[in-house]
């Protein structure tokens, strides 16, 4: 997806967006339908004249690298945004190692393109989306050996990182879409800030800033909260249960048997 910013330019000419449904935006439904998100108010941030967004919605580490990564690098962005991994972290083929090594090439061969490249660490998922005490210890295993993984790649590579489980108000119910699974209107601003904040300590010209005041989304309503959770919401976590439940079940049978005498 190809999108037009009608700010000045400034230092940065193209933003890209590697990435899942968050870069595609889920979360802050735009009021003429489809979905805004976080990365045209960090373009506007940024006062970039495009923004090419690559992100497609359930993908994983390993689809950035094989189908994102040449459509971005085509684009020659000036600055390139990576946010990936949580879908990993639900699949019963999870592999750290894996992980590394496509992380690795993707975000190396966007800076060996000229980019500035910033990736994101994930929050404590369960203190936004409540589950099962053998599931939270299973999933939250994954999500700290994700966010391992992703501070070996940014060190190693020398890029930016934002760490949203430090981000201030994160946790706060406003922050997150019905689903609690992608972040609000309110949820993608904090994040677009965080993002535009971190680039400029690290040096990038950011002429704008990013409001938090919330403004041209739509707002869910109550019955929307309700058939999210019927209709979606546990159809999705049964579906990706099948996934996590047997490991996490591998986990707790483990840990009881190492608690036996």
């Amino acid at each position: 997806m190809l999108v037009d910013v009608t700010r000045v330019a400034g230092s940065v000419q193209t933003v890209a967006i590697l990435g899942d449904s968050i870069g595609v935006g889920i979360g802050d439904p735009a009021q003429n339908g489809g979905w805004r998100g976080f990365a045209p108010l960090l373009a506007d941030a940024l006062g970039a004249v495009r923004l090419t967004n690559h992100s497609i919605s359930g993908s994983r580490v390993g689809g950035v690298r094989q189908l994102q990564l040449p459509e971005a690098l085509r684009a020659r962005p000036d600055v390139a945004v990576v946010l990936v991994g949580m879908n990993d972290t639900m699949r019963s083929d999870f592999d750290p190692a894996r992980l590394d090594d496509d992380l690795d090439q993707v975000v190396s061969a966007l800076k060996a393109a000229g980019a500035i490249v910033i990736t994101v660490r994930y929050h404590d998922h369960h203190r936004v989306f409540p589950l099962p005490a053998f599931l939270r210890r299973a999933l939250g295993a994954r999500i700290a050996a994700l966010n391992e993984v992703l501070d070996r790649v940014a060190t190693r590579n020398g890029v930016a990182l934002v760490d949203l489980d430090v981000l201030p108000g994160i946790y706060h119910p406003t922050a997150w879409a019905i689903d609690r699974l992608h972040p609000s209107e309110l949820g993608h601003r904090m994040l677009a800030r965080a993002i535009a904040l971190r680039l400029a300590e690290s040096g990038t010209v950011v002429p704008g800033e990013v409001s938090l005041d919330c403004a041209g989304g739509r707002p869910a309503s109550r019955l929307a909260h309700l058939g999210w959770l019927v209709f979606k919401g546990l159809p999705w976590l049964c579906r990706r249960g099948r996934d996590l439940v047997p490991y996490a079940m591998t986990a707790l049978v483990t840990r009881a048997d190492r608690a036996s005498p």
